[in-house]
């Protein structure tokens, strides 16, 4: 199959290009890095392009049976006016023209969407049909989806998937959280009592395949494991995969001075379950965060 993904170079884009090579796919990876460390692969094909806007690239979009629409920038960082703006476009514009470019039937779209879809909700059980919250991020994730979602006008089939926090070696939210809690000052952030939705990386490769290969896969999945928790009960997991304490809570104003309007990110509350994928057949590798630490930082 030939599959195009947009973001390859980006913490999930290189783990499923991988992923999908393994599995014997023809993979085009576009993105703005002028280099991909996969080019030497025979399978692999490498364009440096600027998705926010049209281009050559989607002539590769237009050719392609599947495409993975994973571009963005990391919202992992300070949010001034201008970023958050960069935010926005890397996600709705590189939407809008993946979108024109698609060739229609006999076409899938995978496009990434994220749980901030749905706001700091407290203790509210999440589904894929649960309401849109009403900050920055939902407020993002609802343009940013609607944008996928006029594929359907085509008749693309499209499955959205709604990221947790993905869980991997190499990147990611879990190589940010190591350094802390190796020194021995790792812990909770604000009260800790908000929800925790995160997925294993391999489970979110395995989630896209099984998407990839059902056809009548489509619309809005919850890509997170069944068993979200509590950010004090992540801390404590984590700090005991690496033997260390998770006691050091980070309070919230000092996360507010740090990263400001972004660490609302950190403290959101949200307990979102994967219903589509479970009732639809998919089976978890990891989906309990012991077994997930210890695959992910003492792997056999």
């Amino acid at each position: 199959m030939d599959i195009v993904i947009t973001g390859a170079s980006g913490f999930v884009g290189k783990a499923l290009s991988q992923w999908l090579l393994e599995a014997g796919h023809t993979v085009t990876g576009l993105g703005t890095s002028p280099n991909h460390p996969f080019e030497e692969q025979s399978a692999f094909t490498w364009m440096a392009a600027d998705t926010t806007q049209p281009g050559a690239w989607q002539t590769v979009v237009h050719a392609a049976d599947t495409v993975v629409n994973l571009a963005g920038r990391s919202i992992a960082k300070r949010w001034t006016r201008s970023y958050k703006q960069q935010i926005m476009d890397s996600r709705l514009e590189t939407t809008r023209h993946v979108v024109e470019a698609l060739d229609g039937e006999n076409t899938l779209l995978l496009n990434a969407s994220a749980v901030g879809f749905y706001g700091s909700r407290g203790d509210e059980v999440l589904k894929e049909d649960s309401a849109p919250g009403g900050d920055f991020l939902a407020r993002l994730a609802v343009a940013w989806e609607a944008a996928a979602l006029r594929a359907r006008e085509k008749g693309v089939r499209i499955a959205v998937m709604r990221f947790g926090v993905v869980l991997g070696k190499g990147g990611g939210a879990l190589e940010q959280m190591l350094p802390a809690f190796r020194r021995f000052a790792g812990g909770p952030l604000g009260t800790g009592r908000q929800w925790f939705s995160w997925i294993h990386m391999a489970d979110l490769l395995s989630a896209a395949h099984f998407l990839l290969e059902n056809e009548k896969a489509e619309g809005i999945y919850n890509v997170t494991s069944p068993e979200p928790l509590r950010q004090k009960e992540f801390a404590k997991a984590l700090g005991s995969a690496l033997r260390r304490p998770a006691v050091l809570a980070a309070p919230r104003l000092a996360l507010k001075l740090m990263l400001g309007e972004m660490a609302e990110v950190l403290l959101a509350s949200q307990r979102v379950r994967p219903n589509r994928l479970i009732t639809e057949g998919f089976s978890f590798r990891f989906p309990e965060i012991d077994r997930a630490l210890s695959d992910l930082l003492h792997p056999s």
